[in-house]
């Protein structure tokens, strides 16, 4: 899946759910079901997530969403793949921008 977001120090849970395709009520639920997900809020209280927690809701919503994981089965395999789960989802997400590239290619030819 790609997230088109530009880089930003923060988002907002706006942004979030709306370049996941989500709810937001979805983001926060997550929010409190994955302990990796620890968005700052500021003096209002609106969460405002960070690079690392988008690299992990990518890694939540893989695993939830496209790969039909029950909460409780992305939880145990977040807990041990601590090496580097994300590295598996940025190399996925690579072949499928050099797959969309290739098919592009193909069809001018």
């Amino acid at each position: 899946m790609q997230i088109d977001l530009p880089e930003k120090r923060y988002y907002s849970i706006g942004e979030i759910a709306k370049a996941f395709n989500v709810n937001a009520s979805l983001i926060r639920f997550w929010e409190k079901e994955f302990d990796i997900l620890k968005p700052k809020k500021n003096a209002k209280g609106n969460r405002m997530f960070t690079p690392e927690d988008l690299k992990n809701l990518k890694t939540i919503y893989h695993l939830v969403k496209e790969k039909g994981f029950t909460l409780d089965g992305a939880k145990d395999f977040l807990k041990n793949n601590k090496k580097n789960p994300l590295n598996t989802i940025e190399i996925i997400e690579k072949l499928e921008l050099i797959k969309k590239q290739l098919i592009i290619i193909k069809n001018e030819i």
